[in-house]
Protein backbone atom coordinates (compact mmCIF):
# COMPACT_ATOMS: atom_id res chain seq x y z
CA UNK A 1 0.00 0.00 0.00
CA UNK A 2 1.16 3.50 -0.71
CA UNK A 3 2.77 5.10 2.29
CA UNK A 4 1.45 8.58 1.49
CA UNK A 5 -2.21 9.54 1.12
CA UNK A 6 -3.07 12.82 -0.67
CA UNK A 7 -5.49 14.54 1.72
CA UNK A 8 -7.37 17.33 -0.10
CA UNK A 9 -6.97 19.57 2.99
CA UNK A 10 -3.52 18.67 4.36
CA UNK A 11 -1.59 17.47 1.30
CA UNK A 12 0.50 14.28 1.24
CA UNK A 13 0.30 12.61 4.64
CA UNK A 14 1.54 9.24 5.98
CA UNK A 15 -1.10 6.50 5.88
CA UNK A 16 -0.67 5.97 9.63
CA UNK A 17 -2.61 9.22 10.18
CA UNK A 18 -5.74 7.66 8.67
CA UNK A 19 -8.28 5.07 9.77
CA UNK A 20 -10.04 3.01 7.11
CA UNK A 21 -13.75 2.70 7.82
CA UNK A 22 -14.98 0.55 4.96
CA UNK A 23 -16.73 0.74 1.63
CA UNK A 24 -18.15 4.08 0.49
CA UNK A 25 -21.63 2.87 -0.34
CA UNK A 26 -24.71 4.96 -0.97
CA UNK A 27 -26.89 4.95 2.15
CA UNK A 28 -30.37 3.47 1.63
CA UNK A 29 -33.46 5.60 2.12
CA UNK A 30 -34.78 5.72 5.67
CA UNK A 31 -37.88 3.79 4.63
CA UNK A 32 -35.98 1.08 2.77
CA UNK A 33 -36.79 -2.54 3.57
CA UNK A 34 -34.97 -4.49 6.29
CA UNK A 35 -33.36 -6.61 3.60
CA UNK A 36 -31.84 -3.52 1.95
CA UNK A 37 -30.58 -2.25 5.32
CA UNK A 38 -29.17 -5.67 6.20
CA UNK A 39 -27.22 -5.74 2.94
CA UNK A 40 -25.97 -2.18 3.52
CA UNK A 41 -24.81 -2.83 7.09
CA UNK A 42 -23.49 -6.40 6.92
CA UNK A 43 -22.70 -7.55 3.40
CA UNK A 44 -19.69 -6.43 1.40
CA UNK A 45 -18.18 -7.39 -1.90
CA UNK A 46 -14.54 -8.28 -2.11
CA UNK A 47 -13.69 -6.68 -5.44
CA UNK A 48 -10.42 -6.82 -7.29
CA UNK A 49 -9.60 -3.45 -8.78
CA UNK A 50 -10.95 0.04 -8.24
CA UNK A 51 -12.81 0.52 -4.95
CA UNK A 52 -14.12 3.53 -3.00
CA UNK A 53 -13.62 3.55 0.77
CA UNK A 54 -14.32 5.94 3.64
CA UNK A 55 -11.12 7.01 5.35
CA UNK A 56 -10.97 9.25 8.41
CA UNK A 57 -7.99 11.58 8.74
CA UNK A 58 -7.79 10.79 12.43
CA UNK A 59 -4.44 12.46 13.17
CA UNK A 60 -4.86 15.35 10.76
CA UNK A 61 -7.79 17.51 9.73
CA UNK A 62 -10.26 14.91 11.11
CA UNK A 63 -12.27 15.07 7.88
CA UNK A 64 -13.94 12.08 6.24
CA UNK A 65 -12.48 11.31 2.85
CA UNK A 66 -13.40 8.98 0.04
CA UNK A 67 -10.26 7.24 -1.11
CA UNK A 68 -10.37 5.39 -4.41
CA UNK A 69 -7.74 2.71 -4.52
CA UNK A 70 -6.94 -0.35 -6.53
CA UNK A 71 -7.36 -3.37 -4.26
CA UNK A 72 -4.93 -5.42 -6.35
CA UNK A 73 -2.04 -2.94 -6.39
CA UNK A 74 -3.05 -0.72 -3.41
CA UNK A 75 -2.38 2.30 -5.63
CA UNK A 76 -4.35 5.38 -4.56
CA UNK A 77 -6.18 6.68 -7.63
CA UNK A 78 -8.14 9.57 -6.12
CA UNK A 79 -9.17 11.21 -2.86
CA UNK A 80 -11.92 13.71 -2.14
CA UNK A 81 -13.74 15.14 0.84
CA UNK A 82 -16.75 12.96 1.61
CA UNK A 83 -19.02 15.94 2.39
CA UNK A 84 -18.10 17.68 -0.86
CA UNK A 85 -18.85 14.53 -2.82
CA UNK A 86 -22.27 14.16 -1.20
CA UNK A 87 -23.12 17.78 -2.05
CA UNK A 88 -22.43 17.17 -5.72
CA UNK A 89 -24.43 13.93 -5.62
CA UNK A 90 -21.64 11.72 -6.99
Amino acid sequence: MASLIPCPHCGQRPKEEFTVKGAALARPAADASLEVWFDYVYLRDNPRGRYDEHWHHTSGCRRWLIVTRNTATHEIEDTCDSAAREETGQ
